[in-house]
């Protein structure tokens, strides 16, 4: 009793329904191609995942029923029972799907019985949980669907799907994750195959959770479990990472990538439902659980999923592969600045390189994309070498062919034409940070400006004396606090002005079509701090770190000096971070970590504790002073008053955060992800009074 199973990672686009229809149709017809009996499509492959408040839209959902009679049409379901994800309404109520169809004939609508509503997920705001149990309804359906198949009704709700040879069925996402999870009853009900379609988006040291959930669903119930997932970036900051998967009994089968720049990627694998049915037969407590479960309805086909002709195939488990967290950062962003690039059509990326670890993560991560649209070119995958043809005309497709076996030499004649770097100097700049970029754009392969922006800085500055009749000084050279930051910001906010300038204009400078997309610089640390200057180089269209620790970050630049072949990244790792906004002399050179008054360390802490473990200033305290015994509680105190000072004082600066990539859970970014206010009492006068009492019952103790 074996069949061959299929599940898939998609790169479906919001609201691309003609893209997301080519791309489920190429899936499925692959599946057929090696003999699967059964595709699984990712939750909402058809409209795509992140259309958010266009579920709201009619339109959305006539299209998607659009989109699935096309895929009928073409017949594309015969032969083959498919799972596709889609949003229906049903009595003026939105859900989101499963339909299953097969020979042309749509057999059932099964809605989500658990919504995904923390974090970045909001679909509650869009849809409802099918509240009704293991339980259906007849649904009627709409007119564009109705006159393809001759089908006026279909049932709708939670239901199991019974094939000649096997019982199959589905969770979507987040119920893999819920406490009781519906494999659970589909189990005790003798589902022998599971199967959930997810958009589940990638974030740092995440997917071993996901992949052991599926391992841990399939050895307590047996057996065998299907996991489809969006990949790519459908239009937000998340990127979803694929890794579809199927398991059997507590094992890996196969796996899809992670990470990757192809469109449409199909795992496979054969099953044998008699090792199933032996795994489960030999669980005495599961079968004694089993004849007392709820009774589930089930939808009758006359279709079989196995094939005699596969009996002699192996079944081979492998082992599961998980990225490090360096690997992670370099694929993970480096994939999202792809889809980002290719389907807004821009003419490339522009970076103000600083010679600083942060400018330099960022650009590595543009030439860690450059690497692997370069080796897609030179193994000829076609939709990667049309969406380059069409950035960059086909001459430069055909040089990187003709002229580079290496693909990292073909990766930097790439990144000459797509990475934009430039270093932005003053007077208080040093000259290793000028060397240090113009170093790592040679490696990369950029096309690097260096220029000096002091004219800029001195007619402003000339400006306000000539306004106010006063001059402001640094601090070195004896002015306040308030003089102090001026003259920075002065020099950060010009940096910004000058990188949309000249990110409108060198495409134009070079004979090239289209502008370039500002990538953003800062990291997830100093914008939890409010270490940066509003409106300054941190204000950008898209910011590929700017939810990356700085330690990540850190470790990933060591990572890269080898595995990308950037050797430059060693100096800039030695170098201390540093803004170089203030004069440099010879008992004063600036640092990023004195100017903060806590280290990077620190910080990530901080913002774990904050977002991820839910602390007020009163419950960090609590935990840090347990954690960090090596300190008096009244320096632990100190170092939580001050960070919650500068959060609530710099909050505001989140409203006009850069849109980043979402690589970690305790990212400040207010607009979708963080949702606290930005005006605070930043004296904690009632909390910090509560910590000072309990700094001196520590103290007597």
């Amino acid at each position: 009793m074996k069949a061959t199973l299929a599940t898939c990672n998609l790169n479906q686009w919001s609201l691309d329904f003609e893209g997301n229809c080519e791309r489920i149709i190429e899936s499925i017809e692959r599946a057929k191609a090696i003999g699967a009996r059964y595709r699984l499509g990712p939750e909402l492959e058809i409209s795509g995942y992140s259309c958010e408040d266009h579920f709201l839209e009619e339109d959305t959902l006539r299209h998607s029923w659009e989109t699935l009679a096309q895929i009928i049409i073409g017949g594309h379901t015969d032969g083959i029972l498919c799972d596709i994800g889609m949003p229906v309404m049903h009595k003026s109520v939105r859900y989101n799907c499963r339909v299953f169809v097969c020979d042309g004939k749509i057999l059932l609508i099964r809605p989500k019985k658990t919504l995904a509503a923390e974090g970045n997920y909001r679909e509650p705001r869009w849809f409802a949980a099918w509240q009704k149990g293991w339980t259906t309804e007849p649904y009627q359906l709409p007119p564009e669907i109705r006159e393809i198949i001759s089908q006026s009704s279909v049932p709708i709700g939670c239901a199991v799907i019974v094939t000649n040879d096997t019982i199959l069925a589905s969770e979507t996402c987040e119920e893999l994750f819920a406490p009781h999870s519906p494999h659970i009853d589909l189990a005790a009900n003798g589902v022998e195959i599971i199967a959930n379609g997810s958009g589940s988006h990638h974030e740092l040291r995440k997917l071993d959770t996901r992949l052991s959930l599926i391992c841990n669903a399939t050895d307590k119930c047996g057996g065998i479990y299907l996991y489809a997932n969006q990949q790519g970036c459908d239009g937000g900051r998340l990127y979803f990472d694929g890794c579809a998967s199927i398991a059997q009994n507590g094992h890996i089968l196969a796996q899809g990538s992670q990470f990757s720049i192809s469109d449409v990627e199909v795992v496979s694998a054969t099953v044998n439902l008699s090792d199933v049915r032996s795994y489960r037969g030999s669980r005495m407590s599961g079968a004694v659980q089993a004849s007392q479960s709820v009774s589930i309805p089930q939808i009758n086909v006359d279709f079989s999923v196995t094939d005699s002709k596969i009996q002699s195939v192996t079944i081979p488990k492998v082992d599961p592969n998980i990225h490090t967290p360096e690997e992670e950062i370099a694929l993970g962003p480096a994939c999202w600045l792809w889809d980002y690039l290719r389907r807004s059509e821009a003419g490339g990326y522009f970076v103000p390189l600083s010679g600083g670890s942060d400018s330099g993560a960022v650009a590595t991560l543009v030439g860690s994309m450059c690497q692997l649209v370069a080796k897609s070119i030179l193994s000829d995958v076609q939709h990667v070498i049309s969406d380059v043809e069409r950035l960059l005309g086909k001459d430069c497709v055909r040089t990187i062919k003709t002229k580079y076996k290496d693909p990292f030499l073909a990766s930097q004649h790439l990144a000459h034409q797509l990475l934009y770097t430039c270093y932005m100097g003053t007077v208080n700049s040093s000259r290793e940070t000028q060397q240090r970029s113009k170093q790592l754009a040679s490696e990369i392969g950029s096309y690097h400006l260096n220029i000096n922006i002091d004219t800029l800085v001195n007619a402003l500055q000339k400006l306000f004396t000539g306004i106010t009749g006063k001059t402001p000084q640094f601090k070195t050279e004896g002015g306040s606090t308030v003089e102090n930051q001026a003259l920075q910001n002065i020099q950060a906010r010009l940096r910004m002005v000058i990188s949309y300038l000249f990110a409108q204009t060198l495409p134009w400078v070079r004979n090239k079509r289209g502008t370039l997309l500002v990538l953003g610089t800062g990291n997830v640390d100093e914008a939890l701090r409010g270490y940066l200057t509003k409106y300054d180089c941190s204000s950008a269209d898209i910011n590929p770190i700017g939810s990356i620790s700085k330690t990540d970050l850190r470790s990933f630049l060591r990572w890269a000096q080898k595995n990308l072949g950037y050797p430059s990244l060693g100096d800039i790792l030695e170098a201390p971070p540093t803004a170089e906004l203030e004069p440099i002399t010879e008992t004063y050179t600036q640092t990023d970590e004195d100017d903060m008054g806590m280290t990077y360390a620190e910080l990530s802490r901080f913002g774990q504790l904050r977002k991820v473990h839910r602390c007020g200033p009163v419950s960090m305290f609590e935990k840090l002073a347990q954690e960090w015994n090596h300190l008096p509680p009244d320096e632990v105190a100190e170092k939580v008053k001050k960070f919650f000072r500068y959060y609530a004082i710099n909050r505001h600066k989140m409203t006009t955060l850069t849109p980043s990539y979402h690589a970690e859970p305790y990212s400040p970014e207010d607009n979708r992800f963080d949702l606290r206010q930005f005006l605070y009492n930043t004296r904690w006068s009632w909390q910090f009074k509560k910590i000072d009492r309990m700094c001196e019952e520590m103290q007597d103790e």
